[in-house]
């Protein structure tokens, strides 16, 4: 909530309603969120901005079956949205519904697989009241958070205990069951920050990978912290125009993500303004842009890069 709240304020000022949400850039948008992390959700924000426009003519859907349809909206958000703003009895299962049903009626369906899930909702919508779904939403939500917690929650004082399956069988710390691991991969990146007569060369990231729409500077992916490339390859092509003065990249920055570990370290290169020329086109046979340093501030970047502009200051 802390880290979330001045994002949503911000929002809310930037895009009052809807409409404004959708007829924003999408580098705008962008430049919003940095910082929060899972950008794809950002993307989805304002694509599902532009069907409300287009599809529902701007009237927001007020039921599960068309929230549902809504581009980013899974069956957790739309439940939420249902119960709570429109009253529709239906449950929203999260994380902490998840334990409380699994520990209270003694489920051991693994919750990790698409199975387990589908009976965990279909179990919590026979649960939910059709007077007051919102208050039982947020109730067993909250009872999830606060009481039947994952490590440790103190069954002596609950109010469930007495038909609690888990407590009565010495289950608690068996269940939830959930088998999946997320299996993390390590990648290591060595980016090059070129600057040129208050200028930097930029490129934006596209589909098939993390951080897609937003920008970052041309990067090596190599093969371990230990591989020895002093320089970005692509560097060597700029020889016909400049010199490359490159200190040992020493400092490592780590940036975690749901399924990655990204290690990245910048080499800072600065081309001669007499070479400006030759720069910008090196940038667009490559494929990457030339911005001003006040663009820069105002494009859309991983908090990695921010970590790094901001030991520039």
């Amino acid at each position: 909530m802390a880290q979330g709240l001045p994002y949503f304020e911000n929002f809310l000022e930037n895009f009052p309603n809807v409409e404004d949400l959708a007829n924003a850039h999408e580098e705008t948008v962008m430049r919003l969120w940095q910082g929060l992390g899972y950008y794809s959700r950002a993307r989805n924000l304002h694509n599902c901005a532009k069907d409300i426009r287009d599809i529902h003519r701007g009237v927001f859907p007020d039921n599960y079956q068309s929230l549902i349809q809504l581009k980013g909206v899974g069956s957790y958000t739309a439940a939420a949205i249902a119960s709570f703003a429109f009253d529709e009895p239906v449950a929203v299962v999260d994380g902490n519904v998840f334990r409380v049903l699994a520990r209270y009626f003694g489920i051991a369906t693994d919750i990790a697989g698409n199975s387990g899930k589908k009976e965990f909702e279909a179990l919590a919508n026979t649960l939910i009241p059709k007077a007051r779904p919102a208050e039982f939403n947020q109730a067993i939500m909250e009872f999830g958070a606060l009481q039947c917690v994952p490590k440790n929650p103190d069954c002596s004082h609950c109010p469930m205990k007495s038909g609690c399956f888990s407590f009565k069988n010495d289950l608690v710390d068996s269940l939830p069951v959930k088998i999946k691991k997320l299996k993390i991969k390590e990648r290591y990146f060595r980016y090059a920050f070129i600057i040129s007569d208050h200028e930097v060369v930029v490129r934006r990231r596209g589909e098939g990978d993390i951080w897609q729409g937003l920008y970052d500077f041309p990067m090596d992916e190599l093969s371990g912290q230990n591989e020895n490339q002093d320089y970005p390859g692509f560097l060597g092509e700029m020889g016909e125009f400049m010199t490359i003065s490159v200190p040992e990249p020493k400092k490592w920055y780590k940036h975690i993500l749901t399924h990655q570990r990204i290690f990245a370290n910048f080499v800072s290169v600065t081309v001669p303004k007499e070479n400006r020329t030759a720069l910008q086109a090196w940038t667009e046979r490559n494929g990457f842009q030339l911005v001003s340093l006040e663009k820069l501030e105002q494009l859309g970047k991983p908090r990695l890069i921010l970590k790094f502009l901001e030991d520039q200051k």
